[in-house]
């Protein structure tokens, strides 16, 4: 894909993302990013708001200076805002989110080349409970696991920027480790979702059906508890060659 039509593509993904009356997110909430190649990416400028995305919206960064914090020192909050500002291509370009380190190892993962970060009110809901990892552990439906894979990821609360990034990077190679697959859906107590995708598409379905995941989990909860799917399920809707077919057709 050229890089004026990742950029394009991730203007478009953004603001339907950041759309008011879909409830993911508000003012300068969440952020989104798209892999230029393996030598940068494109990432949301720190509190532009995702509902105004424009081209300059957007800042591109060099992958390998951002990649090189997570195995470096710790650094306070002033050291990370001058190296994000140094990996920019364009130095004229204004700051890359503070989130920007975990965009950098998500998007060095198989086929993963759009992200979306949100912090739906639904997910929200259930992330922000005393209950939420036991809740999220249960598939419920079968869309649910045709769009969004086996299961999501879980991450316990960790300060946002780097302690986040190095966090989730661990978390996701444990779950890579255990289900031989990547992610498509990580979710951050107290935080928000991350959505993965090979394309911006992907990424707009993966949020949308895990939003509705989120609204029948908690409705379920509160109507005498969740009925999960069984794994023998699980796996046979995760491998049907008809619900493959029906993913590629929908994303």
């Amino acid at each position: 894909m050229e890089k004026s039509v990742v950029l394009d593509e991730l203007v478009r993904m953004s603001l339907s993302l950041g759309r008011p009356e879909m409830d993911y997110v508000i003012l300068g909430e969440g952020n989104t990013s798209a892999k230029v190649d393996d030598e940068s990416f494109y990432i949301k400028a720190s509190g532009a708001q995702l509902c105004r995305s424009t081209r300059e919206t957007f800042v591109e960064v060099k992958s390998s200076k951002i990649i090189d914090l997570l195995d470096g020192p710790d650094l306070n909050d002033e050291d990370i805002k001058e190296r994000l500002l140094a990996a920019r291509v364009d130095k004229t370009s204004p700051r890359p989110s503070v989130e920007t380190v975990f965009h950098a190892y998500l998007l060095t993962l198989p086929n993963v080349r759009f992200i979306g970060h949100t912090h739906p009110t639904a997910v929200n809901t259930i992330l922000c409970s005393n209950a939420a990892e036991d809740i999220v552990k249960s598939r419920i439906f079968p869309d649910e696991i045709v769009y969004c894979g086996l299961a999501p990821l879980f991450i316990p609360y960790v300060d946002p920027g780097l302690p986040l990034a190095r966090g989730i990077r661990f978390e996701v190679q444990k779950y890579m480790d255990t289900e031989g697959e990547v992610p498509k859906v990580i979710l951050m107590q107290n935080h928000g979702l991350i959505a993965l995708g090979a394309g911006a598409s992907d990424v707009e379905a993966i949020t949308a059906m895990w939003v509705k995941t989120a609204r029948i989990l908690t409705g379920a909860y509160l109507l005498g508890g969740i009925h999960p799917l069984s794994q023998d399920s699980i796996d046979r809707i995760h491998t049907r060659p008809d619900e493959e077919y029906r993913r590629r057709m929908n994303t």
